[in-house]
């Protein structure tokens, strides 16, 4: 008979979309599944395990404790500290500082979503996720949203009757990890799907009346696959008209392995300015659909692509057409700019105090239309 593992108390994962910022996590999974992909660098070296069905309850009866604590307290007007709380709970390996300050925030937020984590919530079998989203939903009975990431190879396998009756539990949007519609960059960066299985995916989630939101990210093919990025993914998003579309530029950390081929001289990673020429490209690729897309990531150089098609398209695209009928010297000074944080859109380069203040930090760091892109890259390692 297998041993039953130990419970060590609440956990919660690394990562989670910025649009949970809010969010209560609640990890069911750890790590990635599947972990080869060349462009990310977060689960490597890490082993994936699934949380018992157990453990991952009793965190979520945690959460409910610590809440119920703190607006009793509110409530009766006596303001509990951290060390009273931590002593309400009694076993030690629950009493947990990491549980209690995820319970404040929760509550502070409204109590409106929770996520959860990690990378691939969906691999485990559907009848634990849904005791997992009931569970949930008898104790959090007012949350609006439950979210989760999900692999598309993953989502693809999952039956339509088991994503409908994990809609029925509690589960109304899920994040799929696109990145590319085009089948010779998903090989190469080793995505572990195509782009039939991206599109099945896309549409069952949308058929079990769950919200989808997709990730595109610009500049994974490089130079030389950059049009076939953009038309490819578009015509992607076009089959599956997902209800989000978000933005996540191509930007490279230490641990990625597609760095380690960068600096080899086997990936020719594009600059700004190649970039946007694409993101432009895809833009006006995508039609038919009536998605939102969100620009929604520090890495994302135009935050102003932000509107539902087709009515806002003209207004995304507009900064980008603006950005790229610039001088070398005005496109430098707004990426700099961008990526220092000194202006925070597009419209920004047309302040005076911000561009003299722009142009002080370019002149600090050496930068010139030749070399900008490099000094960015160095600039970007602190947000990945």
């Amino acid at each position: 008979m297998k041993p039953i593992a130990t419970y060590n108390g609440f956990e919660q994962g690394p990562i989670r979309p910025p649009s949970e910022a809010g969010s209560l996590l609640i990890r069911i999974t750890r790590n990635c599944p599947w972990n080869r992909c060349t462009f990310c660098g977060l689960y490597k070296g890490s082993r994936f395990s699934l949380r018992p069905v157990e453990h991952v309850l009793r965190d979520i009866d945690t959460i409910r404790f610590y809440v119920d604590a703190i607006d009793s307290a509110n409530k009766s007007g006596r303001k509990l500290s951290q060390e009273e709380l931590l002593t309400l709970i009694p076993n030690g390996g629950e009493t947990s500082l990491q549980a209690l300050q995820a319970a404040s925030s929760f509550l502070a937020n409204g109590m409106e979503s929770i996520f959860l984590q990690d990378g691939n919530s969906l691999i485990l079998k559907p009848i634990d996720i849904i005791r997992i989203l009931q569970h949930l939903q008898e104790a959090f009975p007012k949350v609006k949203r439950v979210t989760s990431y999900a692999r598309s190879h993953t989502t693809a396998r999952i039956s339509d009757e088991n994503l409908s009756r994990m809609a029925s539990a509690g589960l109304n949007r899920i994040h799929i990890g696109m990145e590319s519609g085009s089948d010779r960059i998903l090989k190469r960066v080793k995505k572990g799907s195509d782009k039939a299985t991206q599109i099945v995916a896309g549409q069952k989630v949308k058929k079990a009346g769950i919200e989808l939101s997709e990730y595109f990210m610009p500049g994974l093919g490089g130079k030389a696959l950059s049009k076939e990025n953009a038309m490819e993914t578009a015509d992607a998003l076009n089959q599956i008209n997902p209800d989000f579309i978000r933005l996540r530029s191509l930007a490279l950390s230490a641990s990625a392995p597609l760095m380690g081929q960068f600096e080899n001289g086997d990936f020719d990673k594009m600059g700004e300015v190649d970039t946007a020429r694409e993101l432009l490209l895809w833009l006006e690729a995508l039609n038919g659909i009536s998605s939102t897309i969100r620009s929604d990531h520090v890495l994302n150089l135009f935050p102003e692509i932000d509107g539902v098609l087709p009515g806002d398209k003209e207004q995304m695209m507009q900064p980008v057409h603006d950005f790229l009928a610039l001088p070398p010297e005005e496109q430098m000074i707004f990426c700099i700019g961008r990526r220092t944080h000194r202006m925070a859109c597009f419209s920004d380069l047309r302040n005076p105090v911000l561009r003299d203040d722009t142009q002080k930090i370019c002149s600090e760091l050496g930068a010139t239309t030749a070399n900008f892109d490099k000094i960015i890259d160095s600039i970007m390692q602190r947000f990945i």
